[in-house]
């Protein structure tokens, strides 16, 4: 996460002019503001929202037809459930103690919303990949999420309490231990750091063998995952035209004339205008072949997405692109206003800043009926 500066100081040139020292200072003295121990306990408030309440008002405006498909996805497990409930968890952070120090919030921070993805020159890292929550907010609401999820999630695998309690702890000493490690690096340091498949092999030399196993066959699927291995498993070819498969209701191919398959095709070309312009120029190289609605995640089911097949040189050279619908943050009702005027560029700013790297096709448009979307390989 990169910190942004203390609401307390005025001004980004006095956070600049203020010394590491002082700045040191005012760590202390938020700390004495909310001590450690005032994060032990939480305890709902007693004017808090029915939760299903807060899920159907979020489902008001997406496919109703999908939202059982979410609703199923939800219930197969506690874990589940967490996944896709960033907004009750937003309304519960809200009321909790907190520094007032504020950084670039994920919004959705829990374990399996991190991951090994190929950053541009085509390193493998692992980092972040999901921020449609994004917005800067107090820092302290992401670790909780995140360290709640390593409960969860090791309560719904059969941990014991003590492991799920020890690996909670785990994941904040390491936050502890990365940012104080941050504070006395230089800003182009931290502004690079990242952590790269090796780092994480390298934690895990005490692991189990079989621990060790599973991690090196995830990071050779990750190695795998391009446009090749996509194109094998996504599409078919029918009388010499390659087309995506129809899988209803999670993938539902946009036909010939489709009013939507227009839409996108058009939103496709208005949306190159976000991209760099050498981007531009290497997107511009490829042709629009097909399109078609697909359900993704957990808490995004039901928000409109589709997955967008281009060509390039030829049928061997294929690029997917998604279109995901970008609503407004669960977290807007608690923070400060959102500055960008599009939820899609709110989306992308926000990864661009919290990601090591991130992928050069990011970029966002709104769409028809004033809906904001953005789009990503």
């Amino acid at each position: 996460m990169k910190v942004e500066q203390d609401p307390n100081l005025s001004t980004a040139a006095t956070w600049v002019t203020t010394s590491y020292q002082q700045r040191r200072e005012r760590g202390r003295a938020a700390r004495r503001m909310a001590p450690r121990g005032s994060h032990a306990e939480w305890v709902p408030a007693p004017d808090r929202p029915d939760p299903v309440d807060l899920l159907e008002a979020q489902a008001r405006d997406r496919i109703q037809e999908l939202m059982p498909i979410r609703y199923a996805r939800m219930m197969a497990s506690p874990f589940a459930f967490m996944r896709g409930s960033a907004i009750i968890m937003a309304n519960d952070l809200a009321k909790t103690p907190q520094t007032g120090i504020q950084a670039q919030l994920c919004g959705d921070a829990h374990l399996l919303n991190f991951g090994a993805y190929a950053s541009p020159e085509r390193a493998l890292l692992f980092d972040l990949n999901d921020f449609d929550e994004t917005l800067p907010g107090p820092w302290e609401w992401d670790i909780k999420r995140l360290a709640a999820s390593f409960v969860v999630a090791g309560r719904d695998n059969g941990f014991a309490a003590a492991d799920c309690r020890e690996a909670a702890q785990a994941s904040v000493a390491s936050y502890r231990q990365r940012m104080a490690r941050f504070s006395e690096m230089g800003e182009l340091e931290v502004w690079y750091s990242r952590v790269g498949a090796e780092e994480v092999s390298g934690l895990l030399s005490d692991a189990r063998k079989e621990t060790t196993k599973k991690v090196n066959k995830a990071v050779r699927k990750a190695r795998g995952r391009d446009s090749l291995q996509a194109l094998s498993k996504l599409t078919r070819v029918v009388d010499g035209r390659r087309m995506i498969n129809d899988d209803p209701p999670l993938l539902v191919r946009l036909p010939e004339g489709d009013e939507i398959r227009a839409q996108v095709y058009a939103i496709l070309e208005s949306y190159k205008r976000t991209l760099q312009d050498d981007r531009r120029h290497l997107l511009d190289r490829y042709r629009f072949v097909d399109t078609a609605r697909k359900v993704v995640g957990v808490g995004s089911v039901g928000t409109r997405a589709y997955v967008v097949l281009l060509e390039g040189r030829d049928e061997n050279d294929p690029l997917f692109l998604q279109v995901k619908e970008a609503g407004a943050s669960v977290l807007e009702s608690y923070v400060k206003p959102n500055t960008y005027e599009h939820h899609g560029h709110r989306v992308v700013a926000g990864q661009r800043l919290m990601q090591a790297a991130s992928d050069i096709f990011l970029g966002w448009f709104r769409g028809t009926g004033g809906r904001d979307f953005y789009w990503r390989q």
